[in-house]
C-alpha cells in the first residue's frame, strides 16, 4: 500500500481564485479571528472567575468557549496564512493531523451541546430533581463522556483515511484537510469508503440534531402549563442555545450527509461552522443573557479595580 502512497504534501485551492479578493477576506479573517479569540476568552474568564462556574449551564458553556477557541485555532490560522501566500501547501502528516484534530473538537463540541440541552430539559422539565441529576459529578462524566465519543470519531476517521492510496494528483478543493475533498483524491474506488464517512459523520450529525429537536419540542411542550413569566425566563434560556446549534448543526448536515463525488459548495458552507458560530457564540450566550453581563460587569470591574490599585503601588 505504501507503493501507493507518493504524495508527500497537498496543495489548497483556497476558497477564491481571485488574488485581490483573498487579500481583502485575509483581513476579514484576521479580524474574526481576533473576535473569536476576544470573545470566547472573556466568555471563559467572566464564567470561571465568578459564581456561574457552580451552575451547569455555565459549566458547559465554559467547555463549549473552550471548543471553538481550540477549534478555529485549528483551522484559522492556516486559512489566514494561506490566503497571504501564492503556494497553500500543507505536507502529508500535517493533513493528516488537521484532519484529526479538527474531527476529534468538532466532535467533543457537539456532545457538549447535547450536554447543555440535556442541562435545559431537567432545568424545565424536572426542577425539582434539578441539583440532583445535574450534579458536578454528572457534569464531569458528561464532560469526559464528550471527549471519549469525540475520539472515537476522530481516530476512526483518520484509520479510513490513512488506508486510502494517494497517488496524485494532490490539489484539495478546500481552505482545510476534510474527509470529502481528500476522498476526492484517492486513486482507488471509494463508494464503500463515502458510506462509511457518511455514517460516520453525516448521519451522527442527523441522529445528534433530531435528538436535540426532540428535547427542545419536550421542553415547549412542558411550558404550556407554565406562567407567562416563567414560559418568558424559559424561552430566553433556550432560545440561546437553539441558535448556536442550527448555526452550528445546519451546515454539518449539508455537508456531511451527501457523498464525495457530489458537486456542492462545500468550502463557503463550511465557513459557517470553522468560523462564523464560534464567532457569534459569545455574543449569542452574553447579549441575550442578563446572569452573563451581571457577571462580566462585576468580574471587570474587578480587575480594573485590581489594576488601579497595582498602578498606584508603582
Amino acid at each position: 500500500m505504501e507503493n501507493y502512497k507518493n504524495v508527500t504534501e497537498f496543495i489548497f485551492t483556497g476558497l477564491w481564485e481571485n488574488r485581490q479578493i483573498e487579500l481583502l477576506f485575509f483581513l476579514l479573517f484576521l479580524l474574526c479571528y481576533l473576535a473569536v479569540l476576544m470573545g470566547n476568552s472573556v466568555v471563559l474568564l467572566t464564567i470561571t472567575c465568578s459564581h456561574l462556574i457552580e451552575q451547569p449551564m455555565y459549566y458547559f458553556l465554559c467547555h463549549l468557549s473552550l471548543m471553538d477557541l481550540c477549534y478555529t485555532s485549528t483551522v484559522i490560522p492556516r486559512l489566514i496564512r494561506d490566503l497571504a501566500s501564492t503556494r497553500k501547501n500543507i505536507s502529508y502528516n500535517e493533513c493528516m493531523t488537521q484532519l484529526f484534530t479538527a474531527h476529534l473538537l468538532a466532535g467533543v463540541e457537539i456532545f457538549i451541546l447535547v450536554s447543555m440541552a440535556l442541562d435545559r430539559y431537567v432545568a424545565i422539565v424536572k426542577p425539582l430533581h434539578y441539583m440532583v441529576i445535574m450534579s458536578r459529578r454528572r457534569c464531569d462524566m458528561l464532560i469526559v463522556t464528550a471527549w471519549v465519543l469525540g475520539f472515537w470519531h476522530s481516530i476512526a476517521l483518520l484509520l479510513m483515511v490513512l488506508s486510502l492510496p494517494f497517488c496524485g494528483p494532490n490539489h484539495i478543493n478546500h481552505y482545510v484537510c476534510d474527509i470529502k475533498p481528500l476522498l476526492r483524491l484517492v486513486c482507488k474506488d471509494v463508494h464503500v469508503v463515502s458510506i462509511l464517512s457518511i455514517a460516520n459523520s453525516g448521519m451522527v450529525v442527523v441522529a445528534i440534531f433530531i435528538v436535540l429537536l426532540v428535547s427542545y419540542i419536550l421542553i415547549l411542550y412542558s411550558l404550556r402549563t407554565r406562567s407567562s413569566a416563567g414560559q418568558r425566563k424559559a424561552l430566553s434560556t433556550c432560545s440561546s442555545h437553539i441558535m448556536v446549534v442550527v448555526l452550528f448543526f445546519g451546515p454539518c448536515i449539508y455537508i456531511y450527509i451527501l457523498p464525495a463525488g457530489s458537486e456542492n459548495k462545500d468550502k463557503e458552507i463550511s465557513v459557517f461552522y470553522t468560523v462564523i458560530a464560534p464567532m457569534l457564540n459569545p455574543l449569542i450566550y452574553t447579549l441575550r443573557n442578563s446572569e452573563m453581563k451581571s457577571a462580566m460587569h462585576k468580574v471587570w470591574s474587578r480587575l480594573s479595580f485590581r489594576v488601579e490599585i497595582c498602578e498606584r503601588i508603582l
